[in-house]
């Protein structure tokens, strides 16, 4: 068993990933690197050139939410009344407000940004301002076909007065001076110059009219409106637009108009507050002049003024009555009593002083008392016929008389005085006893009239509120800031754009050469062979743009020969246990076109540089290469001629080259049957021969996966060289070398990997470029940032 080699043994598979591998993978092809990132930066500078610069505006307003967005201040009349209920502004109304494409039309109409001009430039067209444009249009018929026309026409300036009407193809319609009244498909139009000193010949302006729709269309979707945070009433409108004082207008006017919006429906809900109110006072008036009316006919018919003050009047006069009745009663009583008294009592005296209220009675009962006395005083002293006791008599008598008298008479006064007053007590009950009745209906009434007092009051009132509110009618937004925007353009971000650029200009190549080794299905690489052949490898031979085949030669130094003398090295490193005779060294390949021909003959012109006896034999006689590499005349016999003819000899179809000093026995014709020549037992005396005579026999054979005859003649050789050329061989074609391998279908096979690239500097490719000649090495840029 042949003992294993030391070159055997090295194993340069590594599971892990070599960065610096895969990074040179791509290093190699870094112009198409570099024409992606010049392309990119070139179509970014191209599209920054001639893209139009997007300026962001902004303005912050506050939404008034106390009063339900400044409009309850007239329904307060109603809130009073609990007819309306309070309730705060949403935030989200009022940014759908600004957002409605009704309050955008009236700014479109307003501003006239319908109408747009621009200024052509080298390349594309660029917008002006109206305060810009030299001139300005009026347009006298804005109707509906006006706001639903998309056109397009250009003013020229030929002179300070006159300008030419184009039309988009830039024909000459019609010329006019400044002005001037000009009949048009949308009416009539007037030019005139804004300044005449600054309206230049030669200057050319394109009108764009566009479709009202349209216009809302794209600034609907162009203006952002979002709160500035979540716990504010505050709400931020930003706007990107190509012209910047084009934007501050457009949000100034959106505002205003909000604005006019929210106080023109205060206003509406303030006038018809105050015609409602004027309506209800003129009723209410109405309805208090007849509730008057009514107090007025329910006190002259029952008499009264003031029912309260009269029901305590007759409750008052009615007690007064009642003391008095009881007053004459009781005088009465008293009459009766004094009259019984003296009628019952003549010789005794009357009481005195009993509350009669007739004070003649009294002093004549006073009178009668002291001559009732002085009689008795006297009769103590004398008879009854004394003539004073006589006279006192005659007194006390018609004195006692006098006194029944005027009793009587008092009686009967006393008597119609209290039938006048019970009278009168009886009318003033009846009164008294009518109080709660007219009381009731009066309050009815009263109750009505105070209700209308009250409500007209209450309107009047409001009337006069709702005036002051309608005078001082606030706008529904406060503007905190106006809108304003920065100089600097906010579209395109240049930075960002040729970042972009750069990283697509390096994506896009990537991505293909990525895509391109995902689909490769060649072997490329020493990696790529060992990744499937276990075979000891011998070398790389570095792809050469030389038109010779022999590429080895005394004084050649470059990469390709040095490769080769790397490969005679390792050669005779894996031929170091052959002992007798020459070393037989069969060179195949998986399929035609890998270079094993190539290889044979340089290997060859290598080996005889070394003072080496070296025979080349063409076996490949099915598609033999070696005379037309060599220049060997078609005519010389070769080896099928030796295979076929058994009266040639073997020195007979060997030729010596003199040129690279080795000997070679060329294929000779194509034979029709190569496979049974090769059995036939005559290759086999070639080989004989070379033992005998050559250091190096080395056998130029057909490729194994193709054909047969490298397998029917492989055991008599000491070395197979297995050739897998880069770039070329289908990996998937590897398993047959590796089977060949395994299965030591091929004696001390080994693997030659020909037509590398050096230059892509990765896998392990070393490069041969350091010749003795070479002062300097050079390398890529590449390779010397790594190196």
């Amino acid at each position: 068993m042949q003992e294993e080699n030391p070159i055997n043994s090295i194993n340069f598979n590594n599971e892990s990933i070599n960065i610096r591998e895969e990074i040179e993978k791509y290093l190699y092809h870094w112009k198409w690197f570099v024409v992606g990132v010049v392309l990119a930066v070139s179509l970014a500078f191209f599209y920054l050139r001639y893209t139009a610069n997007q300026y962001e505006v902004s303005t912050t307003i506050l939404i008034d939410d106390k009063d339900n967005g400044g409009l309850a201040s007239e329904l307060s009349a109603f809130e009073d009344l609990g007819l309306i209920g309070n309730s705060k502004t949403s935030l989200d109304n009022e940014i759908e407000l600004l957002k409605s494409r009704t309050l955008l039309e009236r700014v479109v109409k307003d501003l006239g940004i319908n109408v747009t001009y621009f200024i052509q430039g080298r390349v594309i067209e660029s917008e002006m301002y109206t305060n810009s444009v030299p001139f300005k249009i009026n347009f006298f018929r804005k109707d509906f076909k006006f706001y639903n026309l998309d056109t397009l026409f250009k003013v020229k300036i030929v002179s300070p007065t006159n300008f030419v009407i184009e039309d988009a193809d830039g024909n000459k319609m019609a010329e006019h001076a400044f002005g001037e009244n000009m009949s048009t498909n949308i009416g009539d139009i007037i030019i005139t110059p804004k300044n005449i000193n600054k309206v230049k010949a030669g200057d050319e302006v394109i009108v764009k009219i566009s479709s009202l729709k349209n216009v809302i269309d794209l600034y609907t979707s162009k203006i952002q409106i979002q709160p500035a945070n979540k716990n504010s009433s505050v709400i931020k409108l930003t706007l990107k637009d190509p012209v910047k004082l084009k934007a501050q207008a457009i949000l100034d006017n959106l505002v205003t108009q909000y604005n006019n919006d929210a106080v023109e429906d205060k206003s509406v809900i303030a006038k018809n507050t105050n015609k409602f109110i004027n309506r209800r006072l003129e009723i209410i008036t109405k309805e208090l002049s007849a509730v008057d009316k009514g107090v007025e006919v329910f006190k002259t018919k029952n008499k009264l003024t003031d029912i309260a003050s009269e029901a305590s009047l007759i409750l008052q006069t009615n007690a007064e009555l009642e003391n008095r009745i009881l007053d004459i009663t009781t005088q009465l009583k008293l009459v009766d009593y004094m009259n019984e008294f003296i009628t019952n009592s003549i010789e005794e005296l009357i009481p005195a002083n009993l509350g009669l209220t007739d004070g003649s009675i009294s002093e004549s009962i006073l009178k009668y008392n002291e001559l009732f006395l002085e009689r008795n005083r006297i009769l103590k002293s004398s008879s009854k016929q004394n003539p004073v006791i006589i006279n006192l008599e005659d007194q006390i008598e018609q004195l006692h008389g006098g006194i029944i008298q005027s009793l009587l008479n008092l009686k009967s006064s006393l008597a119609i005085t209290l039938n006048t007053l019970k009278s009168q007590e009886h009318r003033i009950n009846s009164k008294i006893k009518a109080v709660p009745r007219q009381e009731k209906e009066y309050r009815d009434i009263q109750r009505q009239q105070q209700i209308m007092e009250s409500l007209y009051l209450y309107l009047l009132q409001k009337r006069e509120e709702n005036a002051i509110s309608l005078a001082v009618t606030l706008p529904n937004a406060k503007i905190i800031d106006k809108a304003y925007g920065s100089n600097a353009p906010v579209e395109p971000k240049r930075r960002m754009v040729y970042l972009a650029a750069l990283l697509v200009g390096l994506i896009v190549p990537f991505s293909w050469i990525y895509l391109l080794f995902l689909l490769d299905n060649k072997v490329h690489t020493r990696k790529d062979v060992e990744a499937v052949v276990k075979a000891p490898i011998l070398g790389e031979i570095p792809r050469t743009k030389s038109e010779h085949k022999v590429v080895v030669t005394d004084l050649d130094r470059g990469s390709v020969a040095e490769s080769f003398r790397l490969l005679r090295t390792n050669v005779n490193f894996m031929l170091s246990g052959v002992k007798e005779g020459a070393k037989t060294i069969f060179v195949t390949s998986t399929i035609a076109s890998e270079g094993k021909t190539f290889i044979a003959i340089n290997l060859a012109s290598v080996l005889a540089l070394s003072n080496k006896k070296v025979l080349l034999i063409g076996a490949d006689i099915r598609k033999p290469k070696i005379a037309e590499y060599l220049g060997v005349p078609k005519s010389v016999k070769g080896l099928s001629h030796f295979l076929m003819d058994t009266n040639l000899k073997v020195t007979e179809v060997i030729e010596h080259i003199q040129k690279f000093n080795f000997d070679i026995l060329e294929s000779g014709i194509m034979a029709p049957n190569p496979s049974e020549l090769l059995m036939n037992g005559r290759f086999e005396e070639v080989l004989a021969y070379g033992k005998e005579n050559y250091d190096y026999v080395i056998v130029d054979t057909a490729p194994t996966y193709v054909v047969t005859d490298t397998l029917l003649l492989g055991h008599h050789a000491d070395l197979f060289i297995y050739v897998v050329r880069a770039d070329y061989l289908d990996k998937r074609l590897l398993d047959f070398p590796k089977i060949m391998y395994e299965n030591k279908r091929l004696p001390n096979m080994s693997i030659l990997i020909n037509n590398t690239d050096s230059e892509k500097g990765y896998g392990y490719g070393y490069g041969y470029g350091y010749g003795y000649n070479e002062s300097i090495s050079k390398k890529p840029w590449w390779k010397r940032i790594w190196s």
